[in-house]
């Protein structure tokens, strides 16, 4: 699909795009969004899912949970409309800037992913180190939204 890796400098000072993809066929992505430019959610695309987010301009991911692709803000309505697309040097990782208006990216419902902080310093008990809810209220309640889908949290 995308060019062949054939070489270092090509890859790293070239223009034409060669994704590496890991040994399961994905790229790890970082979303932000283009507004207040926090980080909403990390997640993962394959070859197709990458493929597609590019040509429609809205954010397609690939689920290891589900093992699917899926097209996010399909069931919620909070679309990630890509603003642009940035890889990294060595072309193994990818970064959206995305607008979701005034929605939401999180599966539990929160505005970002990243919705809790970890305290600093010394650690006397790892078992009880108590995070910091930095987001105080939900943007959606997804028993509603989802509505009996399987949570793609798995323990």
């Amino acid at each position: 699909m995308f060019k062949k890796r054939e070489n270092v400098v090509e890859i790293e000072e070239g223009n034409l795009l060669s994704p590496k993809f890991d040994n399961e066929g994905l790229i790890p992505v970082i979303t932000m969004c283009s507004q207040t430019k926090e980080i909403l959610m990390h997640g993962y695309m394959n070859v197709e899912a990458f493929k597609k987010t590019i040509e429609t301009k809205e954010a397609h991911y690939y689920s290891r949970s589900r093992k699917t692709i899926w097209h996010k803000g399909k069931t919620s309505g909070f679309i990630q409309k890509v603003i642009e697309i940035k890889i990294d040097d060595d072309q193994d990782s990818v970064w959206l800037t995305v607008d979701i208006g005034d929605g939401a990216s999180c599966h539990v419902g929160y505005r970002s992913c990243f919705y809790r902080s970890i305290p600093l310093g010394p650690i006397d008990n790892g078992r009880e180190v108590k995070m910091k809810f930095t987001e105080k209220e939900k943007k959606f309640d997804p028993e509603k939204v989802y509505k009996g889908q399987p949570n793609p949290t798995k323990i």
